[in-house]
């Protein structure tokens, strides 16, 4: 449904529906060139991995995450997917925009890093030293009760926020893994089958449910089938539709007409949901499970994709001032960029494997995103803005963007 109400919201821009975009359809092979430049600059030999948050913890050639693991004695190939499902859930949760002044120093290797990057580094640390860990004979480790008790002043502490150095979205962020804790103590079925509630119990459910399947391999869409049951409840000041919280689902004024039904009328995205699920595939590799058609899952409607498209002239603000103004998450300016980038990046795609003489089966969207239209997205935003900023400005609470 994602993919599905994008691409009609991208049938109606190229209609003159929509108020607020017009789509530039000339500018897609440019585009295309663009990145797939981008793509042999990053990746010489075309072989990105996934756009997942492991990419995340490595810097200078360091897997930092990969040092921390292996000097682990797991008991098992389970224990250790669940230590990495912790992970990965919690630092993808606290992965929404840092801003642009906000800075993380690594003590250990004197890294100075900031933005997305920043974050992984620095939930990675608090991971590691057992800042979410009820447990003191096991640091790598999240625990529901321990994710409830988190506040403003642990979070500040571990993200190393001052008057000097700040985060947006801060409360935020907290009240979220707050929410987080709540609602795996509330679903012993999805969190607790293994293990008292944690993250990381999702595996042993998604394990179970791919017993279900033929051949014991997972399809991507129950990752996220997965992920939006068990933290459905998670996301506040979100709208609520026949008593049912969205999440990351917004409505558009271009598709409510009379005799539709309600929820023809919401644009849904699911940035940070489908980012996890991403992020959940390899540790599932790693444990030895398949995981199939990975290219169900959409490009993620955040601010680099979708402002790779604004700065190369595909995405064009019918009112310029647009462009100087700032935005609510839920405007339809905004649902409607957020829609427009997943349903673009599905035609850039192929253009981009085009330009790179690359199939699907080898050059999969996850991989267009990693190699990719992000990296492309701050690269071009780099260079027409002090300090990358986005071409929109979005007041963000800090679990969207």
């Amino acid at each position: 449904m994602v993919r599905a109400r994008a691409h009609q919201m991208l049938d109606l821009a190229r209609a003159h529906v929509l108020e607020d975009w017009r789509v530039d359809d000339a500018r897609l092979h440019s585009t295309s060139k663009y990145v797939a430049q981008v793509v042999r600059e990053r990746y010489p030999q075309l072989d990105p991995p996934f756009h997942a948050r492991w990419r995340h913890f490595v810097f200078n050639g360091r897997d930092l995450w990969l040092e921390i693991d292996e000097g682990r004695d797991y008991p098992g190939v389970e224990a250790r997917t669940r230590s990495a499902f912790d992970l990965a859930i919690t630092s993808v949760l606290l992965d929404a925009g840092a801003g642009p002044d906000w800075r993380y120093r690594d003590e250990q290797t004197g890294f100075v890093v900031g933005r997305s990057e920043g974050l992984a580094l620095a939930s990675l640390r608090w991971f590691e030293r057992g800042g979410l860990s009820d447990d003191p004979s096991d640091h790598l480790r999240a625990d529901a009760a321990k994710l409830e008790r988190i506040d403003v002043a642990a979070l500040q502490d571990a993200l190393q926020v001052t008057r000097d150095n700040p985060l947006t979205g801060l409360e935020g962020r907290a009240a979220l893994l707050n929410r987080l804790g709540a609602a795996m103590n509330s679903r012993a079925d999805l969190f607790a089958r293994e293990d008292s509630p944690r993250p990381g119990g999702l595996f042993d459910a998604l394990m179970v449910r791919a017993s279900d399947e033929p051949g014991g391999a997972l399809p991507a869409t129950a990752i996220l089938d997965f992920v939006l049951d068990g933290f459905g409840s998670i996301w506040q000041d979100r709208p609520v539709l026949a008593n049912l919280a969205l999440g990351d689902c917004w409505p558009h004024p271009a598709l409510q007409s009379s005799g539709m039904q309600p929820a023809q009328g919401y644009v849904p995205l699911h940035k940070l949901s489908q980012w996890l699920s991403y992020s959940l595939i390899e540790p599932l590799q790693q444990s030895g499970l398949r995981v199939l058609d990975t290219d169900s899952l959409t490009g993620l409607a955040e601010y680099r994709n979708g402002g790779l498209l604004i700065d190369m002239g595909v995405l064009v603000p019918r009112n310029p001032a647009d462009l100087t103004a700032t935005h609510s998450v839920g405007s339809p300016l905004v649902v409607g960029w957020r829609a427009l980038t997943v349903a673009l990046l599905d035609e850039l795609a192929p253009l981009v494997r085009a330009e790179l003489g690359v199939s699907v089966s080898v050059f999969p969207l996850a991989c267009l995103l990693e190699g990719g239209t992000w990296a492309a997205g701050r690269k071009i935003a780099a260079a027409k803005r002090p300090g990358g900023v986005p071409p929109l400005t979005i007041t963000s609470d800090g679990t969207v963007f």
